[in-house]
C-alpha cells in the first residue's frame, strides 16, 4: 500500500475531499455533505495508507476536524487562500471549453458545477509542498 494524503476543503453545506499520492497525482476526489463526510472517507480511503490529512483552515473547518479525528491521522491546518481560483484552473485543465466556450478567456468562465474537490487536492498539493515527502510517509 502506497502513502497518499487526503486533502478537505470544509465548508458549511459541502465539503470537497481528495486523495493524492506523494507524488501529487489524484487517484480520487469528490463532494459530500458535512454529516455524511466521515462514513464517505471510510469507503474512499479503504485500500489506501492515509500518512497526513490536510484540513483548509477556513469555513467550518472546527466542526470538520472533529469528524476527522476518527480516521486516526495526523491532521495539518493549511491556509486556502486563493483556492477557489486556483480549483477554477485545475477544473478547466480537466475540462477545457469546447465549443464557442472556447473563444471565452478561462478567467472570465464560472465551472458547471461545484469544485471543492479540485480545492481539496490544492489543500493536499500545499501540504506535499511544505516538507519533504519522507516526513509523510
Amino acid at each position: 500500500m502506497n502513502a497518499v494524503i487526503l486533502g478537505i476543503d470544509p465548508g458549511t453545506r459541502k465539503v470537497g475531499y481528495a486523495l493524492i499520492d506523494l507524488s501529487g497525482s489524484v487517484l480520487g476526489r469528490g463532494i459530500e455533505e458535512p454529516e455524511r463526510l466521515r462514513e464517505r472517507l471510510l469507503v474512499v480511503t479503504g485500500g489506501h495508507r492515509v500518512t497526513a490529512i490536510a484540513l483548509g483552515k477556513g469555513t467550518n473547518a472546527r466542526l470538520v476536524r472533529a469528524e476527522l479525528t476518527a480516521i486516526e491521522v495526523p491532521i495539518h491546518l493549511i491556509d486556502e487562500r486563493a483556492t477557489t481560483l486556483d480549483a477554477r484552473t485545475l477544473y478547466f485543465e480537466d475540462h477545457p471549453p469546447r465549443g464557442w466556450r472556447r473563444l471565452i478567456p478561462r478567467g472570465m468562465q464560472l465551472p458547471p458545477c461545484p469544485i471543492d474537490d479540485y480545492a481539496a487536492v490544492l489543500i493536499a498539493r500545499r501540504l506535499l509542498a511544505e516538507g519533504p515527502p519522507e516526513r509523510l510517509s
